[in-house]
Order: structure tokens, then C-alpha cells, then sequence
């Protein structure tokens, strides 16, 4: 019912602007939810039980296209866009990111939280189980799988490696800086936040869809 709902006014193409000459529409697998208060448009790909929350607005009509990896969630007021990547013929290369020999704007992998109101911003490439806390922004970086991005950090044009702790209300800018940054333990006390977090929001794509739970 909810999904139904939203499918007849909440998804829809891109317009057609110098910068993005195709008119793209949303693909979404059927068992992702997309609140009816969110918004997705124009080139974008959401995978499988992906859920995106209440005042999400996932938009590629501009850098695109957008990529949503299986199992990840975009919560409430969480902002994905991008930069151009196309201005007439011509491909903006530096606006763009690679991933398994394609090109994206924003490349997110599976089992990826983006928490309440942060930003990824294209060109941008998140690794597989990353948490983006909460009013985190993610701008022109590469974020490694297993990475934990605490609430308020700030990542503008670095290279973090995989399974590292970005400190609450850091702003990383040099690479020396991401490389430094500390790498997850068993002691780190958020070791298993994001799989606990991607536990309830993929329960919350199925209930929306009117599975019961014994379904999961």
C-alpha cells in the first residue's frame, strides 16, 4: 500500500538540462521502500531492501548516475547528490568515480547507513558497510568498506582506507590526515553499530512492503 502510494508522485525522471541531456528514471528494486515524503529522481539505481526515510532526497538530474548498494538506507532528511558530469557532449571526468569498471557521480556499496540529515555529495565512492553519521558530509572523498564516519565529520576531497574511525566533528581535507586516521578494534565501542543499524532498516524496507516479520 505505502510503496504504491509513493510510486504514483514521489519517483521521477530528471529534466533535460545542458548539463543532463537524457531524461533518466529511477530504478528500484521491489523490495526497497521509499517513504512518500522522500524523493528519488532521475538517473538513479536503488538495490535491493534498500529504505530511504521520511524528507530523504536522493537526486540524480544532476552529477549521475547514482548508485545505492543492496541493503543500505538513506534516513530521514539525508541529501545524496552530485556535481555535473556532463556539460553538453562533454564528460566531466573529475566529477565522477569508478567502481567495478563503471563511472557514477555517487557510488554507495551494500549494507551502507547514511544516518539523519549527513550528505554524500558527488563526486563520491562509499565502500560497503560504511556508517555516515548523523549531520556527517562526504564530499569529493573515497570512503573504505567497514569504515565508522561519527556524527558531524566532515570528509572534502581524501582517500580513507577500509575498517577506520572518522572521530565525531573531525573535518579531514589532507590525505595525510586520512591516512592517519585510527583503524576499528574490537574495542572501539561502535565496532558493530552499523550492522545493528542496517538490521532494523532493512526490516523497516520489508514492513513497509507488507512483510510480516516471521517473513524476514
Amino acid at each position: 500500500m505505502f510503496a504504491g502510494l509513493f510510486l504514483m508522485g514521489f519517483q521521477g525522471p530528471n529534466v533535460l538540462t545542458s548539463f543532463n541531456p537524457d531524461i533518466e528514471k529511477p530504478t528500484v528494486a521491489k523490495s526497497a521502500f521509499v517513504h512518500e515524503i522522500g524523493s528519488v529522481i532521475g538517473h538513479v539505481t536503488l538495490g535491493e531492501r534498500v529504505y530511504v526515510a521520511p524528507t530523504a532526497s536522493v537526486r540524480g538530474d544532476e552529477g549521475q548516475p547514482i548508485w545505492i548498494g543492496n541493503d543500505s538506507n538513506v534516513q530521514d532528511s539525508v541529501v545524496v547528490h552530485g556535481l555535473e558530469t556532463v556539460e553538453g557532449k562533454e564528460v566531466i571526468a573529475k566529477n565522477q568515480v569508478e567502481a567495478d569498471g563503471k563511472k557514477y557521480s555517487v557510488y554507495i556499496g551494500n549494507r551502507v547507513s547514511m544516518a539523519h540529515q549527513s550528505q554524500v555529495h558527488g563526486p563520491a565512492k562509499v565502500g560497503d558497510d560504511v556508517f555516515v553519521g548523523m549531520q556527517a558530509l562526504v564530499f569529493k572523498s573515497e570512503i573504505g568498506a567497514g569504515t565508522v564516519i561519527e556524527p558531524g565529520a566532515k570528509i572534502i576531497g581524501v582517500k580513507i582506507g577500509e575498517k577506520r574511525i572518522v572521530p565525531t566533528g573531525a573535518i579531514v581535507t589532507k590525505q595525510a590526515d586520512a591516512d592517519a586516521l585510527a583503524k576499528i578494534t574490537d574495542a572501539y565501542a561502535f565496532k558493530d553499530l552499523n550492522k545493528a543499524v542496517v538490521h532494523v532498516n532493512t526490516q523497516l524496507a520489508d514492513g513497509y512492503n507488507g512483510k510480516k516479520p516471521a517473513e524476514h
